[in-house]
């Protein structure tokens, strides 16, 4: 009986599926009837609690191969989420809350925001990893608050897109036995046969990397193998496990085992002898068979009752462990410890210059005592970003004899992409983490994917991203940044930040360990910077301000980073030849934006012309200024005062340029460039 049933909800996921794909005329039929009876077998397994989807010791499902999320949305149905029939009947339409991909922002129960293929199982490694340090940080001898495990599922396209082989890797090195993956092997990808592009041996592959592997011949029927699967994964005590899982793509489907069920809706003979196949009737959509609905029911209330019991494991752990429970407590609620903002330093002109990226590991070094929650790591670049703080314990398998699970410190290695979907999961796991990860600037361009998921999914990660400019010299043009601030200013809810000096960089890290839903770039200097008169936490905190005000300026100069400095010098210089000029100082648009219009204009008035100055693409700063000096070739290799000389970013080179943008707007009407018709 429990097998007819069980197959029973197979065909009811698996016709689910195909309706809302045939609503829709649009999306992906193929992978969920392959997947369905091992999703149903997974599931079956996993703790979770659909009324509750913040519960911390949940099990994670992620769908890597995210073009077959009408499985995943059939499951969130059936199981009880906040999710209706008629959701699923408005499958990718505008609006919905059942769209072409899994979003994790708009949807509830999915755990990450999957499209591009290989984020996802690289987010399944970071949520893998948050949950080894938080379950090492907080687990006691007596108590196990903490023992979830993340199952993943991914197609042959996620294996072939580098970032998923950067994050597998990275997973077996740190023995990450909390992670459950299964590989879709139906051997069919958009072009068709996989053989076309992709034979290597997979499974020797992820061998290589340090992973257990499973193989199941049968994906399509044997349950039985998938459960016995699942057990045997959880009882390997070092190793993360990839299942091969062989499927049919298209499984009962006319086209099965073809390309042609890929990505298209499924023909109105095909739909209709796939649910008599399947025992339904052909002329019923969306068909919910009442003991189904009791039988996916009677699973939330055992989840139900594991959570109830987990909330008593947790009263009488704060009880017993005062300290820890109340730090937990406040991390589940995503609030951040009182004064903690006051371990940021701030600084007077008269404090020593410094590089901006020193200015940063001093802050991470304040922060990291005061904030159990912040965690980071850096691409192999840990001596040039300076991401590693004071006594900062590594992240470790501690079989390895380099560190501890509880350690906060993570070697992500030469994988720029891969660290930055890995950073998307450990914010994704929930428990208020701070986390972030270093590498030159010019490399963030190497995780653009990633980073744009950050903003897309609101998940507050922070990219420490030094050697921000030419300022960087001998390494040349290839490391040398020009258009990478254009590129991420571009990207919707990314907050960009180049500080000028040690206030500014403390400003930066402020609105990063506060923001909830905003990742953050913070760009920093090689070369030392002088702390600016006139700047300050508070000032820097609103993305934009006044350095040097006038009374009736002849041209305002507006810059960031390193420039600011080098703009102020050249403020001296047109000061004797009789021009008045402001200095603003704009460390991060985005914040900057945010302020109402009357501050924003009291920083960038009408009537006085305004000239950016930044040693970078001028792409983007016409919003902020009529005249923009900047860069539009590449970098070159040698010493950094001579670059800059070479550029003309000398003060002799922007008072230069000033003067000829008060000569040009002298006797026009001039309306600051924020003053706009919409």
């Amino acid at each position: 009986m429990s097998k007819d049933l069980d197959q029973l909800a197979i065909s009811t996921i698996r016709l689910l599926s195909v309706d809302q794909v045939d609503a829709a005329q649009s999306g992906h039929p193929g992978a969920p009837l392959g997947l369905a009876p091992a999703a149903h077998a997974v599931w079956k397994r996993m703790r979770f609690n659909p009324k509750n989807t913040d519960w911390i010791n949940r099990d994670r499902f992620i769908l890597s191969n995210g073009h077959g999320c009408a499985l995943l949305y059939s499951l969130l149905f059936l199981y009880g989420y906040d999710l209706s029939i008629q959701d699923l009947k408005q499958f990718r339409q505008l609006g919905s809350k059942t769209p072409g991909h899994p979003e994790a922002h708009d949807v509830p129960g999915v755990e990450v925001t999957t499209g591009p293929l290989g984020q996802g199982i690289s987010n399944a490694v970071g949520l893998a990893i948050a949950q080894k340090q938080f379950a090492a940080t907080y687990n006691k001898p007596d108590f196990t608050l903490s023992d979830s495990f993340v199952y993943a599922f991914l197609g042959d396209g996620c294996l072939m897109e580098g970032i998923s082989s950067e994050a597998s890797s990275l997973a077996g090195h740190l023995q990450l036995n909390n992670l459950i993956a299964f590989w879709d092997d139906n051997r069919i990808s958009i072009d068709g046969d996989t053989n076309v592009a992709f034979t290597e041996d997979v499974i020797a592959r992820y061998k290589a990397y340090g992973w257990h592997t499973i193989e199941i011949a049968h994906g399509d029927t044997d349950l039985d193998a998938v459960s016995k699967a699942v057990d045997e994964a959880k009882s390997i005590p070092d190793k993360p496990t990839l299942i091969r899982l062989t499927t049919t793509i298209g499984f009962g489907s006319l086209q099965q085992g073809t390309h042609g069920v890929h990505g298209a809706a499924l023909k109105a003979d095909d739909v209709r002898q796939l649910k008599e196949k399947f025992g339904f009737n052909p002329d019923e959509h969306f068909a919910v068979p009442n003991e189904v609905k009791d039988y996916f029911h009677e699973h939330v209330k055992e989840n139900q009752k594991i959570e109830a019991e987990w909330n008593k494991t947790l009263a009488s752990y704060v009880e017993k462990y005062p300290k820890e429970g109340k730090e937990l407590q406040r991390r589940l609620s995503g609030k951040l410890p009182d004064g903690w903002k006051d371990a940021l330093p701030s600084y007077k002109p008269s404090d020593k210059a410094a590089a901006t990226r020193k200015l940063s590991e001093t802050v991470l070094s304040n922060l990291l005592p005061v904030l159990p929650e912040l965690i980071g790591g850096s691409a192999d670049l840990t001596g040039s970003n300076l991401t590693k703080g004071t006594d900062q314990a590594e992240f470790q398998p501690p079989a390895n004899g380099l560190g501890k699970f509880s350690g906060r410190y993570i070697r992500y290695g030469v994988r720029e992409h891969g660290m930055g979907a890995i950073m998307n999961g450990i914010a994704a796991f929930g428990a208020n983490y701070k986390n972030y990860g270093g590498t030159f600037l010019n490399f963030v361009s190497y995780a653009s994917g990633a980073v744009r998921l950050s903003a897309l999914s609101h998940l507050p990660v922070t990219w420490v991203a030094t050697h921000d400019s030419i300022g960087l010299g001998e390494d040349g043009p290839t490391h040398q940044p020009i258009e990478t601030l254009a590129h991420l200013r571009a990207i919707p809810n990314l907050s960009v930040w180049r500080p000028a000096d040690g206030n500014e960089v403390s400003a930066a890290y402020q609105s990063a360990i506060e923001s909830t839903s905003t990742p953050h770039v913070i760009a920093l200097t090689r070369q030392g910077v002088p702390h600016l008169e006139g700047s300050s936490i508070e000032n820097a905190s609103k993305g934009g301000y006044t350095l040097i005000k006038q009374d009736k300026p002849d041209v305002i100069i507006v810059s960031s980073g390193s420039e600011v400095s080098i703009s102020r010098d050249a403020i001296a210089q047109l000061e004797k030849a009789g021009i008045k000029a402001g200095l603003v100082s704009l460390p991060d648009f985005h914040t900057f934006d945010k302020q109402p219009q009357s501050y924003r204009l009291s920083v960038l008035p009408d009537g006085v012309p305004i000239l950016s100055v930044e040693v970078l693409s001028r792409f983007g700063w016409s919003k902020y200024s009529h005249e923009q000096f900047g860069l539009d070739h590449f970098g070159a290799s040698g010493k950094a005062p001579d670059i800059y000389k070479w550029v003309e970013f000398t003060p002799e080179g922007v008072a230069d340029r000033a003067a000829k943008t008060v000569q040009f707007y002298k006797g026009k009407p001039i309306l600051s460039p924020l003053n706009t018709a919409f």
